[in-house]
């Protein structure tokens, strides 16, 4: 049990710093502990600040009401009511409360001037209380005209408009529901107009919004007709519009409105339903398919992984995973086909992955599974079948791979090959081309299944069975990845196959679909070198963006960014000696090659293009094309010099939400490409806005021990320019935690790390957390900073320095800890002033004088009787020099000082 003022003061701050969730749980908390009236009024209070902030008007009127029963005085509670009443519509009972404010306080311009307004709103609503103006007559009023046939077109689409807008504000919204407006909006629906329906489903996701009450007496009452006749969703808009629909009132019931209501659960699960028949239902439309399966790839996987309920994904899989798996079999070219767009088996793939990424144990693993398989006897839909493994091969691999693995299922796809049908033949390419990703798998077709994609590829007159089967030749071609030793096809083949790619690429007469195919191609290709460096110098080539994925493998090969393992030169000449197979390099995947190639593609514009790629659709940009686009970006930052490029493309801005979603290797590749970026870049151009306080954390986690340690280094020169910058993100670098592993580096025994560390600490020190921390008991903190200033190298001793003088600045009271936490402090002090670094010499003498305006007397007499008076006066007596006219100007302040303080008197010749 907490102490309820300490809970209090605790919600406060949190309050203070815009944290307001975290000000509610202590406020809430301290309510259950809290038996003082008095203190409890002043608690419910603050809690209606928190939920007028949170815009929970209900929430905020209640807590206040509380208050006031307590104090009918409470000024500040009577105002926070009267504006949570004015937003709930209920405008006669916040006039009385603004009527009070101002009786108690006359003078108080803000209830002044809130009372005049409310009296002008007032004589307002009595005069048309009883006309077609007031707010429920309005409502009535847009229905009429909506649903009247012959009324001209454009007071339809101004009364279609005014109801969305009205229905996104709270009172508006209540005031739509309450006057039978759910109703008469599905009246829309069913007139089967575009327009009507357009305006119909984007009111309904306006009241939805954030309303967990209003969502569940719609889908209680309304659940059957609410589903709307899909077969209507033909126009993209509308398919987009319900889409949004459907997330706000998921969003809403799990989430978006903390209030409880019960029986969401349920609810959320009945919509999965909905959206599961959807994906199967021929009544749907592709667009309407796309969105729904988007609706499925956001909401059911587990938004963080360390969470224990993946029920979401359980109940899909038994209820729907067949269903996915139907789109992801259907052929458009055969009939009687689901409607499907372009994308829509890729986006079943990607689904398909995901709820498989979220099963916990093999159990469910294996459940996923046997609903999968696949009977090859079943002849009848041996071509669906082969489609479907085709979809799990490019989403959840290892369910795909397990099934190709069955007896017979190869077999059968090298026998479709040979099919007379094109349509045979194209499905069946597209399957070997997926399926041969294990080396095992390509060695198979290599043997079985080469000269049948050969004699597709030469006698097909189909330009789309053509590229395919080339693609399937690609694939194979690059089966030994970039291992020079183990080219599957004769020296010149890949090249050819390339040059064929690029040319179905750039060629704008081809449908997309091939054209993607081709991108696929080059993908697979680009492992060869040479194909690499003949592509790089195809500037039409290299701008034609298609698939996503594809073009990041095709950057990724082309930059080398991809793992490799360490060769050790030992475990070679073990290999040699026992004649085990050795990779050997292409001599053009040497580092001079490899620079030549990045240099090409940023010139030719590449930045830009990843930066379009990062704000591609989430249901697209999967995680692990986010880790190859962050590689790319680490690959193309590695010269300082191409940085610059980098920034002025949207380099900066694209890194951010890369290096904060995604694969954890993806993660930790674009932190260290933003730390490039960040290190030598200006912040205000390289992050502008508010971006730059995004940049912090990324930077952070690469501080951690496991990182290797160039990403410590970087991440410290960045943090290191980017606390130099402002106090905000001096403090923002302070608030994710940074000074413990920023001290921890100060101890390190790699000098560029120790001194990258220091540097950093020097920027942070004129923060006042950091200082309080200095000036803390118990710690080494300050002894540490004492001794880097005795270190040889002068770089280190310089950021030292620089700290030590800014701290004995700020806070006097380390002046004297600084001679105790250490017996050399008087040496070190005295080599820093006499070192031949001008400004080395100018921070030792500052801290001398910082030490000399200090409040200890015995400090200061020390310091004057030891030989720093002797090297003050050296110094002071120099002639002036504009190289050291730092030190000298220090140096006699300080000998001023000493005078003011009677401890020196000025020479004067004897009478």
């Amino acid at each position: 049990m907490g102490d309820p003022i300490q809970l209090k003061d605790e919600g406060n701050k949190h309050f203070q710093t815009g944290d307001i969730d975290k000000a509610i749980e202590c406020y809430t908390s301290a309510i259950k502990v809290c038996k003082d009236k008095k203190v409890l009024a002043v608690i419910h209070r603050n809690r209606s600040a928190c939920y007028l902030k949170k815009e929970n008007y209900t929430n905020a009127a209640s807590d206040a009401s509380k208050a006031i029963d307590v104090d009918a005085a409470d000024i500040k509670a009577l105002y926070r009511r009267c504006q949570a009443l004015e937003k709930l519509g209920k405008l006669d009972m916040a006039f009385k409360d603004v009527q009070r404010c101002a009786t108690l306080e006359p003078k108080n311009k803000t209830f002044l001037e809130t009372l005049r307004r409310y009296t002008v709103n007032k004589k307002h609503t009595d005069m048309y209380s009883t006309t077609t103006f007031s707010t429920d007559s309005r409502v009535q009023n847009m229905f009429e005209i909506l649903l009247d046939d012959e009324m001209e077109k454009d007071k339809r689409e101004k009364a279609a408009n005014n109801l969305i807008v009205l229905s996104r504000e709270d009172a508006g919204a209540e005031r739509i529901f309450q006057n039978n407006g759910v109703q008469l909006l599905l009246n829309m629906i069913e007139t089967g107009k575009p327009e009507m329906i357009l305006a119909a489903v984007r009111t309904l996701s306006g009241m939805c919004t954030g309303h967990k009450a209003r969502v569940s007496i719609l889908l209680k009452n309304e659940s059957r007709q609410i589903k709307f006749d899909n077969k209507r969703h033909i126009l993209k808009e509308i398919a987009l519009a319900t889409c949004n629909l459907f997330q706000c009132i998921n969003d809403s019931l799990t989430g978006g409105d903390n209030r409880e209501y019960g029986k969401e659960e349920a609810l959320v699960l009945a919509i999965l339903l909905s959206l599961l028949e959807m994906v199967a239902s021929k009544k749907v439309s592709g667009h309407g398919r796309d969105q729904a399966l988007n609706l499925l790839s956001k909401n059911v996987p587990r938004k963080d992984k360390k969470e224990r309920d993946n029920s979401r994904a359980l109940f899909t899989i038994d209820n729907g995973l067949k269903k996915i798996l139907k789109v992801c079999g259907q052929v458009p070219e055969l009939p009687d086909q689901l409607p499907l767009t372009d994308n829509t088996q890729l986006i079943a793939s990607v689904l398909l992955n995901k709820i498989y990424d979220d099963l916990k144990c093999d159990p469910e693993r294996t459940n996923f599974r046997e609903i999968s398989k696949i009977d090859p006897n079943n002849m009848d839909k041996t071509i669906h079948a082969i489609n479907a493994i085709s979809g799990l091969l490019q989403g959840p691999f290892d369910v795909g791979n397990a099934l190709v693995g069955h007896q017979g299922i190869m077999e059968m796809m090298v026998a479709l090959c040979g099919s007379e049908r094109e349509v045979d033949q194209m499905v069946a390419v597209e399957a070997l081309i997926h399926s041969s990703s294990k080396m095992s798998r390509a060695s198979f077709i290599i043997t079985n299944g080469v000269s049948l994609l050969k004699d597709i590829y030469k006698k097909t007159k189909n330009e789309r069975i053509k590229i395919r089967a080339l693609v399937g030749l690609c694939k194979l071609g690059s089966a030994g990845g970039d291992d020079y030793s183990l080219r599957q096809f004769a020296e010149g083949s890949t090249e050819k196959l390339a040059k064929q790619c690029r040319k179905w690429l750039c060629n704008p007469q081809i449908d997309t679909k091939t054209r993607n195919w081709a991108i696929e191609g080059l993908a697979y290709l680009t492992n060869d070198a040479d194909v690499k460096d003949d592509f790089v110098e195809d500037e039409p080539a290299m701008k034609a963006e298609r698939i996503l994925y594809s073009v990041a493998c095709t950057l990724v090969n082309c930059t080398n960014c991809y793992e490799k393992k360490e060769i050790i030169p030992e475990l070679v000449q073990l290999a040699k000696f026992s004649k085990q197979h050795v990779p050997e390099q292409h001599p053009k995947d040497k580092k001079d090659f490899i620079e030549r190639r990045v240099k090409r593609l940023l010139k030719a514009g590449v930045t830009s293009a990843l930066a379009v790629m990062v704000k591609a659709d989430n249901a697209i940009l999967t995680d692990q094309t986010k880790e190859l686009l962050s590689r790319v970006f680490l690959a193309l930052s590695e010269d300082p010099k191409d940085r610059g490029i980098i920034v002025a493309q949207g380099g900066g801005k694209a890194l951010i939400p890369l290096a904060l979603e995604g694969t954890e290797a993806g993660k930790v590749k674009a932190s260290h490409a933003l730390a490039k970026i960040a290190s030598i870049s200006n912040p205000e151009i390289a992050f502008p806005g508010e971006r730059v306080y995004e940049v912090v954390r990324p930077l952070v986690n690469l501080l951690q021990t496991d990182r290797d340690g160039m990403q410590n280094y970087e991440a410290l020169r960045s943090l290191t320019n980017l606390s130099g910058f402002s106090e905000k993100l001096r403090v923002k670098i302070v608030k994710e935690h940074a000074l413990p592993e920023i001290e921890n580096y100060m101890f390190e025994e790699h000098d560029q790390i120790r001194q990258a560390a220091t540097e950093c600490m020097c920027n942070l020190v004129s923060c006042k957390e950091v200082q309080e921390r200095y000036l803390e008991d118990g710690n080494d903190k300050l002894k540490l900073m004492v001794l880097l200033c005795g270190e040889e190298d002068e770089d280190l001793q310089r950021a030292a320095a620089g700290g030590l003088a800014m701290l004995t600045a700020a806070q006097k009271k380390l002046c004297t800890k600084m001679t105790k936490v250490t017996t050399q402090w008087l040496e070190i002090l005295q080599r820093l002033c006499l070192s031949t670094d001008p400004r080395i010499q100018h921070r030792g003498l500052v801290v001398v004088y910082n030490m000399l305006s200090s409040d200890d007397s015995e400090l200061v007499k020390k310091l004057i009787e030891s030989e720093m008076l002797e090297i003050l006066s050296v110094i002071g007596k120099a002639e002036d020099n504009p190289k050291r006219q730092d030190p000298i100007d220090v140096a006699r302040t300080c000998l001023v000082k000493a005078m003011e303080l009677g401890l020196i008197k000025p020479f004067s010749s004897p009478s």
